[in-house]
């Protein structure tokens, strides 16, 4: 496997694509040469490139990661896919629906695999409640996401704090909400009405939204993104907060500097690339399971026919006729991958699985593409002030993770 872009994003990737015995982190590429340093000292063996053609033309590589920012996805995954290469594309999947189709078809017309990868569709308790609705609570009826983060204090370039480049909130975090209803509802939406808000002069994207979806079937989803930081999600979790990014005195300090224009975010930016003070690709495997907590997806309540279900610590709990159980799943978990963080992990076996043994790969092209319809929907209503119509949604097959025993 190959990567394209060095930043944040491949800091989460390259790990796992090292360490897997199923898969070989070959060569990574970036236009930055300190990044470039920092992955063959982190992962040795590797090799690095300054461009993505470069990289391409390594014929070790059979599959590419593409972890540029957004506006580039599109682009860098037609490279690698006309040359051969089966792609992993990050969330979002593209900046317009156009991208997308454009994707799509280059995939079939080079006979390669492309995966729409690295949301929360991918964690263990959220498939695991798709398979207890299937098995017992029948139908899903109701889906409720919401979450409170501090994803508008993080340090920012000024591209990511441009919705027209595909960044913003609503993109880079609604991927995950909407893909995990998706998941759970079947796939296929029938409309969205959307709200958007504003509320931090510092920051020129909205930070809030909210939006109440339709499947084709009646079922609901209404999903809530609040990324000012104040309130933490984590705060209901006891200790989940102690492995965050920042403090609630971190949080003071930054929105004080970012008032008064004296905070240096390229900087800090830095700090959290490959071979920065902060590298997250520098941290070692947990020693053992990892209990859940709200991260980017948030609180998770699904309704069904006969109970509801949630995240439990190291599962998931079934509140149903005869109570509330919990269903552990720490026999699907693997050594060192939490069951929330394991989206690298789903991705990457999915592409492994469809090219090893040729399985059907899942979270293809036209669901990524569903998804971006989905998110995009969002503004357009919040714009418009009215309901949008989706028509380019499509089923997740039944015979998605028809393997897994939870038993």
């Amino acid at each position: 496997m190959g990567v394209v872009g060095l930043g944040q994003g491949a800091a989460q990737v390259l790990p796992t694509l090292y360490s897997l015995p199923e898969t070989q982190l070959v060569a990574g590429a970036d236009p930055n040469e300190r990044m470039r340093a920092g992955l063959l000292e982190r992962f040795p063996g590797t090799r690095a490139y300054d461009s993505l053609e470069a990289l391409c033309k390594d014929p070790e590589i059979e599959a590419i990661w593409v972890a540029t920012p957004n506006r580039f996805h599109c682009e860098h995954a037609l490279t690698a896919m006309r040359s051969g290469k089966h792609v992993i594309v990050e969330k979002p999947m593209a900046v317009t629906i156009e991208e997308t189709d454009r994707m799509v078809e280059v995939a079939a017309e080079c006979g390669v695999h492309l995966v729409a990868a690295h949301t929360s569709s991918y964690s263990l308790p959220v498939r695991a409640m798709r398979k207890i609705a299937a098995a017992e609570l029948g139908t899903v009826r109701s889906v409720l996401i919401w979450s409170y983060m501090d994803w508008m204090l993080r340090a920012r370039t000024p591209e990511e704090l441009s919705a027209e480049a595909g960044s913003g909130i609503v993109h880079r975090q609604g991927p995950h909400q909407i893909d995990v209803l998706r998941l759970l509802g079947g796939g296929k939406l029938r409309s969205v009405r959307g709200t958007m808000g504003s509320w931090m002069p510092e920051r020129t994207i909205p930070g809030f939204y909210t939006a109440f979806f339709e499947f084709e079937n009646g079922t609901s989803a209404t999903i809530l993104l609040n990324g000012y930081g104040y309130f933490m999600a984590g705060e209901l979790m006891p200790g989940q907060l102690d492995h965050w990014r920042y403090t609630d005195e971190d949080r003071i300090a930054l929105r004080k500097a970012m008032r008064s224009g004296s905070r240096d975010e390229e900087k800090e930016k830095e700090e959290f690339r490959i071979g920065g003070r902060r590298d997250p690709t520098a941290k070692g495997a947990e020693s053992g399971p990892t209990p859940w907590g709200p991260v980017d997806l948030g609180m998770l309540v699904v309704s069904c026919d006969r109970g509801d279900m949630r995240h439990s610590a190291h599962g998931v709990y079934v509140y149903g006729d005869e109570g509330r159980r919990e269903v552990g799943l720490g026999h699907l978990q693997r050594e060192g991958y939490a069951n929330e963080g394991g989206a690298t992990l789903g991705a990457v076996m999915e592409l492994y699985n469809a090219v090893v043994s040729g399985e059907p790969i899942y979270h293809s092209g036209a669901w990524g593409r569903a998804t971006l319809e989905a998110t995009l929907g969002i503004v357009t209503s919040a714009r418009e002030h009215r309901e949008v119509i989706l028509e380019r949604q499509v089923a997740m097959p039944a015979s998605y993770d028809a393997d897994m025993l939870l038993h």
